[in-house]
């Protein structure tokens, strides 16, 4: 986990946002935990919040906006051809494009919060045609209380627990 300290500390955000950016529309990257710890560090004043929340967010929601589009012009093909790297079978995406269609704008929002769901949820919103109005609507409120949820909530959690961690220590 230093490696990635070292990175947050000196290149800030942007590896933030880079890596929030290519989760979200599919690569195998760790979001939450680069989340999670850029807070920690921000709580230790070592980032800057208001900037970490705006990189979170702003990956998260680009980053499935492309996922989208993707999704939009080459779809279907796409996932079926890729999708063996995150175990989507043809079936379970036909299971999942039926639910799409019926609660996409629950999903969109929700899926935020679940792993393989989180890389996935813009390429297949695009590839079942969602108008692009609901899940840009859906897509900004999930980010919105996600990046909330990991990176504030983080902060607040690591602010509140290091005093508690510092009473501990004295103890050993």
């Amino acid at each position: 986990m230093e490696w990635l300290q070292h990175y947050l500390i000196t290149y800030g955000a942007i590896v933030l946002f880079v890596c929030l950016y290519f989760e979200s529309f599919g690569a195998p990257l760790p979001g939450e935990s680069t989340v999670i710890a850029a807070s920690i560090l921000a709580s230790q004043g070592l980032m800057h919040l208001p900037t970490v929340l705006f990189a979170v967010f702003s990956g998260a929601v680009l980053g499935d906006l492309t996922g989208y589009l993707i999704g939009r012009t080459g779809g279907r093909r796409v996932l079926l051809r890729h999708g063996h790297w995150v175990k989507l079978t043809h079936a379970r995406l036909e299971a999942l494009e039926e639910r799409f269609r019926r609660q996409g704008v629950y999903l969109v929002m929700i899926s935020r919060f679940v792993v393989l769901l989180r890389q996935l949820n813009g390429l297949i919103a695009g590839s079942v045609n969602m108008p692009l109005h609901l899940f840009m609507f859906a897509n900004v409120v999930g980010a919105a209380v996600w990046t909330l949820a990991w990176g504030y909530g983080s902060a607040m959690a690591a602010h509140w627990f290091e005093p508690l961690w510092a009473h501990i220590k004295a103890w050993w």
